[in-house]
């Protein structure tokens, strides 16, 4: 019984995780807005946003990322197999660890009022957790190798279609 609170938990997490990395990514391209703006919009703008970022990053996000990879373990552990499904999906978690940590290297150079990006740039990264996320959807629930061959090439298709979306976004913006 215990194996199914662990997992309810490590699911949890992901969720609480995965809200981290879809907002923290917007809180950076609202910060480099923010540059354009007036000398004292912009102080009172990148103040208060990078506050937003603190406390989303270090009380949201990274707790979070930490639970959902002890609680992951855990469940992993008592599961007690390790099916072929489950190594793509550990490759992808690997991966999206890797764009949290990314993001962690984004949120200190803000932090820093370094802007190294455009909002545009910023926008396509904001879309990278969304990847990641129907990838490890599709492969917990399908389990299938070719369901999950047909499950990438339709991430892929997704991939494309935001990419369209967000250049006709930034048309629509700049008009």
């Amino acid at each position: 019984m215990i194996f199914f609170y662990v997992k309810a938990l490590h699911i949890i997490f992901i969720v609480t995780w995965f809200a981290g990395l879809f907002y923290m990514p917007r809180l950076f391209i609202y910060f480099t807005e923010a540059a354009d703006q007036p000398d004292a919009a912009r102080q009172v703008l990148q103040m208060q946003f990078a506050v937003m970022q603190r406390r989303l990053w270090y009380g949201i996000t990274w707790p979070s990322a930490l639970l959902t990879l002890i609680l992951g373990l855990s469940t992993w552990y008592n599961y007690g197999a390790t099916p072929t499904w489950l190594l793509y999906k550990l490759a992808l978690v690997v991966g999206l660890y890797g764009y949290h940590i990314a993001c962690h290297v984004l949120f200190l150079q803000q932090q820093r009022g370094k802007l190294r990006y455009t909002s545009t740039q910023l926008r396509i990264w904001n879309e990278v957790a969304t990847l990641f996320l129907f990838g490890i959807v599709f492969l917990v629930v399908l389990k299938d190798a070719l369901s999950m061959l047909w499950g990438l090439s339709g991430l892929l298709l997704f991939a494309v279609v935001l990419m369209l979306a967000i250049r006709v976004y930034k048309r629509v913006r700049e008009q």
